[in-house]
């Protein structure tokens, strides 16, 4: 399925939650069930399980200028889909990664134990040593010294986990709730799910992720701060 690249001009606005119909709004994987030609739905097969995941909670999290902000990505995630199983694993460790960093010691700890599973089941698949970290799961990791070494000591026997117990939808959760909470949140998240966009476009087209620099990756743009309510339990919401 090829992305459409072109955003109509009479498609709904972007706002939060699920809407039953196109003229209450859309969810950005509600306008992307439009763009793609499937049944209205939050859940269109059009894009990967764990990044449509995404999309629901960074545009259920930012405000409302960063979320007029994303509407540029919508189209990109159409199409977007692979059954390999290291999509899952990219993806989690890519929001790991990105918000370690500004994350509460607790929600560190669950980073931590996400980053590095999804790494070394990475690198098993991949041929490498289990514990052969690329670069930046090790930068993310050196920012919380302590929350790593327990998270190394946690996940010692978890190299063999297989891909349907890999926990990439609770990382994300935890990664969107850490980014929203930092002060400049709304960009972060935003910058996010641009990132992983161009993550899983590198992945459909064979090719790896050191094949996608950050630097590369444009930022729609966003308001300044993110609200008070996480993702995690915005998501919790719809269901």
């Amino acid at each position: 399925m090829s992305p459409v690249r072109q955003v109509p001009d009479v498609l709904p606005v972007l706002s939060p939650g699920r809407h039953r119909r196109p003229k209450d709004g859309a969810c950005f994987m509600e306008w992307a069930s439009l763009l793609a030609g499937e049944r209205w739905s939050d859940r269109p097969a059009c894009t990967h399980r764990l990044l449509a995941h995404l999309a629901r909670l960074v545009n259920d999290t930012v405000d409302d200028d960063a979320r007029a902000g994303l509407v540029r990505l919508v189209p990109d995630v159409v199409g977007l889909v692979g059954d390999d199983p290291r999509w899952d694993y990219e993806i989690a460790s890519l929001a790991a990664a990105r918000a370690l960093p500004v994350a509460s010691r607790e929600e560190a700890r669950v980073l931590a134990v996400g980053l590095m599973t999804s790494e070394r089941l990475i690198a098993v698949h991949e041929g490498r040593p289990a514990d052969d970290l690329r670069p930046r799961a090790r930068a993310a990791l050196d920012e919380v010294p302590g929350e790593a070494g327990w998270a190394r000591r946690f996940t010692a026997g978890l190299v063999s986990v297989r891909s349907r117990n890999h926990p990439g939808e609770l990382v994300v959760e935890h990664a969107v709730e850490a980014l929203a909470a930092a002060p400049d949140g709304a960009a972060r998240l935003v910058r996010l799910l641009t990132e992983e966009v161009a993550l899983c476009r590198s992945l459909r087209g064979g090719r790896t992720t050191h094949d996608v620099p950050s630097s590369s990756v444009t930022t729609p743009p966003a308001g300044p701060t993110a609200p008070s309510s996480p993702g995690a339990r915005l998501s919790a919401q719809r269901s």
